[in-house]
């Protein structure tokens, strides 16, 4: 499943941008992020339909429609979740939850084209525009404040900036959505979105897909832009007046300073269309960049190119998608731009046309973005759609690839069926793996040994979840049992028998500590031996804080249980392992274990166990 940063992060969906090569921005075709897949094809596969050729318009491009999934997460300025945000795809529209996760099924889109918008009171409309998969397409969106730079008056001539260069001239004439004359006071927002900032592929509306004064689809290699928003006192969205103009100043950064030509097309982006559309020029005065414009909307300053799609399904030699592999594209004329594969192993994008290009991969987010050794190729040039299908056959992946597996339920015992499960290892991204049938099964990278892995499973249709859970990974695999979507409950014990019914207990539980032992113990409200469930044992003074794995013992340090008393293990063939992965050390704090494994009853009967403790300490 998707990790998110596997969201992306998708998902999820995050990405790391470098500086510029020969001043070249390396945020050029900025489309690349898009953390989509491909259909798969032979190796070096081309897909000759819909490559955009000098005569192509845009949207001729797009191909047919088709449906396809989506996952993505929206925050703001300071990453923090944007919960309440609607989102819209097509026809289809959802809103997105606490943590700012929106989940959009079978939207209709075209294939190979997808335009996701997202609106939030307090907040200029976000959209992010990818190619879409037959998997699950994670994106993630960062919206600008709604924050007025400055309150200026109708009739007035006046120049709005920032601290940062960025400006815009009003000559005070302005309009009302249905284009009649509006007097009064105008909240003008003006933002800078900077290609050397970290952030700036999250901030930036759509992808940088352009259609020329031509009518011809080009890509674009942006210099900077801005965002300029007016508002009446009242809230209404303004324009400039028919007619009239304004003067937009974008400063460069340094590193983009010495390649930046002297003149520049302007390009707006169409929030109806989902792409950038050529309107105007303009002219290098010191280090920014002067132009008219008519109009308000995303503005920018771009260099275009000719473009093809790439995309690449990435695995290891046992043939598994490797996802959370970051792939650097570098090419000779148009700088470097980067690309992070989906939990399928695909990742999409657009690349220069004719042009050779080098390839390098790396553990993403793992020690330090690792380079695979001798990982380094080159591919092209291309003139036509490409699949590439790439085996990654290093030591480095197989050491490093974790899989995470488990079952995810409502609080009724039911399969989630629209739901994700959040995490994240140490203090690492997040990432988030969607869930569809009840059913997850999550790869990671991760290179430190014993870590420690957070889990939080949300059900996006009840708004529930299970609360954040605590685990050691048990490298290569760690099962985690049954997850149940409980938010409303504080504390929780379920388990499964012989892969039967998932039992939980959410009352009358008890927990004691006491040095280093431990009991935790369920009596149904008659206190009776009937229904309980208990498991006690001797903490393992050697581990930090008492977590470490734990073997089914009764008289030594080790753990034991007793399940539907009266019938308990037998203390012959029992090979339960408990994975006690977080301790709290006062009254209130939780104790975490995690545990399953084979077990034999006092009748002598074989069975089969998994189950999850989340429980707080009472003493």
């Amino acid at each position: 499943m998707y990790i998110y940063y596997l969201l992306t992060n998708l998902i999820l969906i995050m990405i790391s941008h470098k500086r510029l090569l020969n001043f070249k921005n390396l945020l050029v075709l900025l489309a690349f992020y898009c953390f989509v897949g491909c259909n798969d094809e032979p190796t070096g596969g081309i897909d000759n339909s819909n490559t955009p050729s000098p005569s192509m318009t845009l949207a001729e491009s797009f191909g047919n429609t088709s449906n396809s999934d989506f996952m993505g997460r929206v925050v703001d300025l300071q990453h923090n979740p944007v919960s309440g945000a609607m989102v819209q795809i097509g026809s289809s529209t959802t809103d997105t939850d606490m943590n700012g996760i929106f989940i959009i099924k079978n939207a209709q889109v075209y294939e190979k084209f997808a335009y996701v918008k997202v609106e939030k009171a307090g907040f200029l409309h976000g959209s992010r525009s990818v190619v879409p998969t037959a998997g699950i397409n994670q994106v993630q969106i960062m919206l600008l404040p709604q924050t007025a730079t400055q309150t200026v008056s109708s009739g007035t001539t006046t120049t709005v900036s920032l601290s940062n260069g960025a400006a815009v001239d009003l000559s005070g004439a302005y309009s009302n959505a249905d284009g009649s004359d509006y007097t009064g006071d105008v909240q003008v927002t003006l933002h800078l979105l900077n290609p050397t900032d970290d952030d700036m592929q999250q901030q930036m509306p759509g992808m940088l897909l352009a259609e020329n004064l031509q009518n011809e689809a080009r890509m674009l290699e942006t210099l900077g832009m801005v965002a300029v928003e007016l508002r009446s006192d009242t809230g209404e969205k303004l324009n400039l007046s028919e007619g009239t103009t304004a003067t937009i100043t974008v400063p460069l950064d340094p590193e983009t300073l010495a390649g930046a030509p002297n003149e520049i097309p302007l390009w707006y982006f169409d929030e109806e269309k989902g792409y950038w559309i050529e309107e105007g020029s303009a002219t290098l005065q010191g280090t920014k960049y002067v132009g008219t414009v008519s109009h308000f909307s995303f503005w920018n300053c771009d260099i275009p190119a000719e473009y093809v799609n790439i995309c690449m399904n990435i695995t290891d030699s046992n043939n598994t998608p490797l996802s959370n592999i970051r792939i650097r594209i570098e090419s000779e004329f148009n700088g470097s731009r980067y690309g992070i594969t989906n939990d399928s192993g695909e990742v999409c994008g657009i690349i220069p046309a004719n042009q050779t290009l080098n390839l390098q991969y790396f553990l993403y987010n793992i020690c330090n973005n690792i380079e695979i050794p001798n990982s380094s190729e080159t591919v092209g040039p291309f003139s036509e759609d490409t699949t590439l299908n790439i085996l990654l056959d290093a030591p480095e992946i197989e050491d490093y690839l974790e899989t995470i597996t488990g079952v995810f339920t409502t609080c009724d015992g039911d399969a989630v069926v629209n739901g994700y499960v959040e995490g994240s290892i140490g203090n690492g991204i997040p990432f988030y793996s969607i869930v569809t049938d009840g059913v997850f099964e999550i790869n990671v990278l991760n290179c430190v040994e014993n870590a420690s892995i957070s889990i939080t499973g949300f059900d996006f249709d009840n708004l529930q979840s299970t609360g954040e859970i605590n685990y050691t990974l048990t490298s290569p695999e760690t099962e985690l049992g049954n997850l149940s979507a409980c938010d409303t409950i504080d504390e929780f014990i379920q388990y499964s028998i012989d892969d039967g019914q998932i039992e939980y207990i959410v009352s009358n539980i008890n927990v004691s500590v006491q040095s280093d032992f431990i009991d935790i113990q369920y009596f149904n409200n008659d206190q009776s031996l009937d229904t309980c469930f208990w498991i006690r044992g001797n903490l393992d003074s050697n581990y930090p804080n008492f977590e470490g794995m734990y073997s089914f013992n009764y008289q030594n340090t080790g753990l034991f249980f007793t399940e539907g008393c009266p019938v308990y293990p037998s203390e012959i063939n029992n090979e339960i392992t408990f994975n006690l992965s977080s301790f709290g050390n006062s009254v209130g704090e939780y104790i975490d274990i995690n545990f399953g494994g084979n077990y034999e009853d006092n009748q002598g009967v074989a069975h089969t166990i998994t189950g999850v403790i989340h429980v707080k300490r009472d003493n």
